[in-house]
């Protein structure tokens, strides 16, 4: 494992524990309903790496923008608590650089998600690998591979180690489509059964 599974080892627990501000929340029993938005949500994801799988479980709801979820490892070994939002999603920015050279086909555009995860206890290695962009025929779309010195800033970290109290928040880009919005962005690291996603607004 080369991305942010690798520290999380054996099993990963995500509580989505409402909307909020900021990443700085109450703790909250898992099982407690929330509400987000108009809606109430229950709801406990697992993955496990190994052994047996876990119980079927719905699949959890989308969020949007600014909500927070809450990540957890119960691997005693590597205790990790952080926060994980979405804070923004533009399409259109200008580079040096031409999207449409990244992807190999013309009418791309660059756009970029803006990020933050926070490490509440324990440390976690994050990845940007971790992130793609998934759009309502199917495909998904990785990161760009390019680091050109004007895009926006601050951008996100390729890769870093979250330590109790720290931070990463930026900006991480795609060459996407120009024609076409994607439907979500993605989180999905090793170790997690199912990705966690946050809408991306029509317009």
């Amino acid at each position: 494992m080369t991305h942010a599974g690798a520290a999380l080892g054996g099993v990963l627990v995500g509580v989505l524990i409402g909307v909020t501000g900021s990443p700085g929340t109450d703790e909250a029993d898992p099982s407690a309903k929330v509400t987000a938005g108009s809606a109430t949500i229950t709801e406990t994801v697992t993955a496990t790496v190994g052994g047996e799988e876990p119980p079927a479980a719905s699949s959890p709801e989308p969020l949007a923008f600014g909500d927070i979820w809450k990540l957890k490892n119960i691997d005693p070994a590597k205790p990790f608590e952080g926060t994980l939002t979405v804070l923004g999603y533009k399409q259109g920015f200008t580079s040096v650089g031409k999207a449409s050279e990244e992807a190999g086909a013309p009418g791309y555009v660059w756009a970029y998600a803006d990020l933050k995860l926070c490490a509440v206890k324990g440390s976690y290695i994050e990845s940007s690998f971790n992130w793609t962009l998934y759009y309502s025929d199917g495909s998904r779309i990785e990161r760009s591979g390019s680091t050109y010195g004007d895009f926006p800033k601050p951008e996100y970290p390729g890769e870093v180690t979250l330590t109790a109290g720290k931070c990463a928040r930026g900006k991480l880009a795609f060459a996407v489509p120009g024609d076409n919005r994607p439907e979500s962005v993605l989180y999905n690291p090793e170790g997690l059964d199912e990705p966690r996603e946050w809408t991306v607004p029509k317009a």
